[in-house]
């Protein structure tokens, strides 16, 4: 019986073991979509236990807890600390084949030096152990994690309206820093300009416009208005470094729509009108649109992560407010939209380099095949299907996605793994994202569907440090 995550944990054969420990362990790791808080970071955030480090805002493990019949209270309640970490130690025995279950011991493990595994029994002690690390020893911060994990460069997620003053400071400490504890991590914010198209609450949209015009230093009055302030705000983050935009849509639009008839659109949201189904896509579309006109021109990169059925639970909803662990995926069917997007994109010379990300594993396929249609030469790999995302980003997710990506595209070209996440404990996650990829190049390996002698070898083990580091730096 082989040892529960040791060294080799996940790695099948000799050929994937060495293709990790010599290839892909040792690279940087760019974290090019994460939900991480600017302020933290800047402010090089001390925890006060491992229960606001692991446990706050973590919408994997607080689904795992209600499911193991945690009451709400031991999860984004008031209880203490203890009380709440305690009630996860509970949950992680039942989470074995989960995804949870690895990642908690790993992070365990290659935060805190801990290979004991949680449960009931062992909880305290970890509590303990965990806790006077993050409280005694100064590297266990904010910083201090990024550095321990070897993270070169992270990208935050930025609303328009955002200063961008935490990464306006922590950018000034990196200019000036003259000593060990300064700095190494590169932070840039990432445009995430969502609620610029939430049309559906007119009111709320028209709060949302009111605080972009102060933000931009426009007096928006309409539709040109708008665009000009956006347009003020996508210089200002550009200036700040920022080279990458994201948007979290349930499905692609691509809805004919007049400039006429955006005008009388925007006019009607704006003053407080609810818009029909269709009005509400046409204007999805065009600032869909818009906002990749404005990546082209800048040269930045732009992703989409699409097919997320937010906020089912009402009730919930009501309690705790949105992103509290209620989501799904969707179904939408999302190919002829997509196609259109981006054939009008390419058709004007305004599609850059783009990242999709599908929720619904039923789309790998359509992706993968996508990708194809509008590689134009100018880049390797332009158009990305982006790693397993949220629900995917697991052993299973990330093989299958990989085994699509190599049969209907270059698995070579891929720009690898992402954390997608609010937490500084989730950088593991690029760990177990190499050792599958190297799993499944060694297992090709020794089936003898893959060479591995002279020149082919050569390209597996460059193939292995792009995908893990190389690619990314390129790209971005």
């Amino acid at each position: 019986m082989k040892p529960f995550m040791d060294e080799n944990f996940l790695l099948q054969t000799s050929v994937a073991q060495d293709l990790y420990h010599h290839h892909a362990a040792k690279q940087p790791i760019i974290d090019y979509h994460c939900h991480l808080d600017p302020a933290q970071v800047a402010e090089d955030h001390r925890f006060r236990s491992i229960t606001e480090l692991w446990l706050g805002g973590d919408h994997y493990k607080w689904r795992a807890m209600r499911t193991n019949g945690i009451a709400e209270r031991y999860i984004t309640g008031d209880a203490s600390d203890w009380e709440k970490f305690q009630a996860w130690a509970a949950t992680v025995p039942f989470t074995l084949r989960n995804p949870l279950y690895h990642w908690t011991h790993l992070e365990l493990k290659t935060a805190f030096g801990i290979g004991e595994r949680l449960n009931p029994e062992s909880a305290r002690r970890i509590f303990d152990a965990c806790n006077d690390r993050l409280q005694n020893d100064p590297s266990f911060s904010a910083r201090g994690l990024m550095r321990r994990y070897h993270v070169e460069t992270v990208c935050t997620t930025d609303d328009p309206v955002d200063d961008l003053k935490n990464h306006s400071a922590y950018a000034k400490e990196i200019v000036n820093a003259k000593s060990s504890n300064c700095p190494t991590t590169k932070m840039l914010p990432a445009w995430r300009p969502d609620k610029a198209m939430a049309v559906e609450n007119p009111a709320a949209f028209r709060t949302y416009v009111e605080r972009l015009g102060q933000a931009a230093d426009v007096d928006i009055r309409n539709l040109d208005d708008f665009h000009k302030a956006l347009q003020r705000r996508h210089d200002y983050f550009h200036a700040a470094g920022c080279r990458l935009s994201d948007h979290g849509l349930e499905e692609f639009y691509a809805e004919p729509c007049s400039p006429s008839e955006m005008n009388r659109i925007f006019n009607k949201v704006y003053d407080g009108a609810t818009l029909t189904d269709q009005e509400v896509r046409q204007f999805k579309s065009e600032m869909l649109y818009f906002f990749a006109v404005q990546d082209h021109a800048s040269g930045w990169v732009q992703q989409y992560h699409y097919g997320a059925l937010r906020n089912n639970n009402c009730r919930m909803m009501r309690a705790l407010g949105p992103d509290t662990g209620f989501d799904s995926i969707g179904d939408w069917h999302t190919a002829c939209s997509m196609s259109r997007f981006l054939d009008r994109l390419d058709s004007e010379g305004h599609l850059t380099k783009t990242i999709l990300y599908n929720l619904n594993p039923a789309d790998n396929e359509m992706v993968a095949t996508m990708l194809g249609n509008f590689q134009d030469g100018s880049v390797a790999g332009k158009i990305q299907w982006g790693s397993g995302w949220w629900f995917l980003d697991q052993k299973d997710g990330m093989e299958r996605q990989m085994n699509a990506l190599s049969l209907l595209g270059l698995l070579s070209r891929f720009v690898g793994m992402l954390t997608d996440s609010r937490s500084f404990l989730s950088y593991p996650r690029h760990e177990y994202f190499r050792r599958t990829l190297c799993n499944l190049l060694g297992n090709d390996i020794e089936q003898g569907l893959i060479p591995f002698t002279g020149y082919e070898e050569q390209r597996v083990l460059q193939m292995v440090e792009d995908i893990s580091y190389n690619n990314a730096k390129q790209y971005f």
